[in-house]
């Protein structure tokens, strides 16, 4: 279980950052709306890696984050926040939101980032991309309509069930509340920072270092052709298929993410 969290100062703000156990430093960046979503994976790396876990800006115990949201500006804090700790270099690893933060991360900070993995990054500009517009957009229109708390219920319910405060609270005691608390960042902030993202081939061709690309069987129909959007941008990548995982594999299967991360993280540690 995640101990107390501490304060790190990075460019005029705090972030709420643990570090758990020690080794090859893997830095876990972390997703919209569920602060702890990767908490389960930092558990089962610790044993063998030295596992930075922090809070976004908007999140937990982190600064308010500033409007607009900004992938570049996250990106420029998960190095920051590094450079902090006296971590020069890292294995980094995002999911959904994060994984574009990540991307982002590997190419305006190459240095920070020795593998990149990559875990159901979002539809955007790719195949699904206009639907994926359209479904944030209804989403935008509840959180007006209804206030952020309430819509963040009604989007968690219906993308992870009608248990999904058990879920998250089985990960970390409070973090349905937290998630509830937190809503409006990842509304106002973290919604618009993704449509706003640029990024394309010609950027992508940037990223040098090792990319591990994991995808859940059962994400839905959104994320259709990711998996050919990544190969466009990053043909050196290795792709995973985890069999029976929806969107938030992070969550439900975090023991069958280890297991194909380590092995990956091993083929490419330095030395």
């Amino acid at each position: 279980m995640l101990g107390p969290m501490v304060p790190v100062a990075v460019d005029g703000a705090e972030l709420a950052t643990a570090v758990l156990g020690a080794g090859e430093p893997v830095a876990l960046v972390p997703t919209a709306l569920v602060a702890d979503e990767l908490l389960p994976l930092a558990e089962r790396l610790q044993h063998r890696f030295r596992v930075v876990h922090h809070h976004r800006r908007g999140y937990g115990g982190s600064s308010p984050a500033p409007l607009p949201g900004s992938v570049a500006r996250d990106a420029a804090d998960c190095a920051g926040l590094l450079a902090a700790l006296g971590i020069g270099s890292a294995h980094v690893l995002g999911v959904s939101y994060s994984a574009a933060v990540a991307l982002q991360l590997a190419v305006d900070h190459p240095g920070t980032v020795r593998t990149l993995t990559l875990v159901e990054p979002p539809p955007v500009h790719g195949a699904r991309d206009a639907a994926f517009r359209a479904a944030n957009a209804e989403v935008r229109s509840d959180r007006q309509a209804r206030g952020a708390a309430e819509a963040a219920d009604r989007f968690l319910t219906r993308t992870t069930g009608p248990h999904w405060r058990e879920l998250l609270d089985g990960t970390a005691p409070g973090s349905a509340a937290r998630a509830l608390a937190d809503s409006a960042t990842f509304f106002d902030v973290d919604v618009p920072a993704l449509l706003g993202w640029r990024f394309d081939a010609g950027t992508a061709a940037q990223v040098r270092c090792p990319v591990l690309h994991v995808a859940g069987s059962e994400h839905g129909p959104l994320f259709e052709g990711v998996d050919a959007l990544v190969r466009g941008w990053l043909p050196h990548a290795e792709q995973v298929t985890i069999p029976g995982a929806g969107h938030d594999v992070a969550l439900t299967h975090p023991g069958a993410l280890r297991d194909v991360l380590v092995p990956f993280l091993d083929r490419h540690a330095p030395g």
